[in-house]
């Protein structure tokens, strides 16, 4: 296997890692919350692994759609690796 193959493998790997978890987490939060404005959702979608896991934790805190806002706009998407 070629070098710039095996990092297109795996690229492709975490790429499908955070699109599931995006996933888990957007259904979580709509469990939790209510249903979520496009705009939450494509805020979510920004966020890097690191956040994801970080709201992820976070999420079972929540009670109202408020308390994901607030959370979101303490952590904003990191811009450099998106």
């Amino acid at each position: 296997m070629y070098y710039g193959e095996k990092r297109g493998r795996e690229a492709g790997r975490q790429e499908g890692r955070q699109e599931g978890r995006q996933s888990l987490i957007l259904k979580l939060l709509a469990r939790r919350v209510g249903e979520l404005p496009l705009e939450i959702v494509a805020q979510v979608q920004a966020l890097d692994l690191e956040q994801l896991e970080a709201l992820g934790e976070a999420l079972f805190d929540f009670s109202t759609l408020t308390d994901l806002l607030d959370w979101l706009a303490t952590h904003r998407p990191n811009r450099e690796g998106n």
